[in-house]
């Protein structure tokens, strides 16, 4: 249960209490509209826990030479709102005031285009390995606060990216378990 935590409050979009390695990757949304939380995953190299790689990459000054694999990330301009990492430690890249760069070719309930008005959530991971107790417990108290801060967002407005990119993503896959979190969520709001 995440009652020990406080639910963080926000100060022009950023998220007080957690640790900030800001983007360039970003620029203002549309219609100063919030009304949809994407969850993602990632790893840098694929599979691979802890590396400094991620914030490189929404950085803009990921090292390409690192891996093999990054060369295909070469010049990518991409970012998200927040990563949670294995540990339970959250980092805010970008305002959620504005609009950040994760979910690419998108639609949400017919509307294109879904970093207009979205919110995106990373989680160190992969689609096919368990997510940690820490990155369930600090989700709820992160999804608690922008359901607080931004009343648009609802629990039917909570999606993968798997769910606004069918066929071209599948994050986060299998093995996030939706129940527990919706179930979570559900109780946090009856507080």
């Amino acid at each position: 249960m995440i009652k020990a935590k406080l639910i963080p409050s926000f100060e022009l979009g950023w998220a007080e209490g957690v640790k900030l390695c800001v983007s360039p990757h970003f620029n203002s949304r549309p219609d100063n509209e919030v009304s949809l939380l994407v969850i993602h995953n990632i790893s840098l190299p694929a599979g691979c826990f802890g590396t400094p790689y991620i914030d490189q990459l929404f950085q803009g000054c990921l090292d390409i030479a690192a891996d093999p694999s990054f060369e295909a990330l070469k010049g990518l301009e991409v970012s998200a709102h927040f990563l949670i990492r294995r540990d339970g430690g959250i980092i805010q890249y970008v305002s959620c005031d504005e609009r950040a760069w994760h979910a690419g070719v998108s639609s949400f309930q017919g509307r294109q285009g879904c970093n207009d008005f979205a919110v995106g959530i990373e989680l160190e991971g992969t689609d096919s390995q368990d997510y940690t107790e820490l990155q369930y417990q600090e989700l709820v108290r992160l999804t608690l606060g922008l359901m607080t801060r931004y009343p648009m967002l609802n629990l039917d407005a909570i999606v993968g990216h798997c769910d606004i990119a069918p066929g071209r993503k599948t994050d986060p896959g299998d093995c996030f378990d939706w129940n527990r979190y919706k179930h979570e969520l559900t109780l946090g709001l009856s507080w």
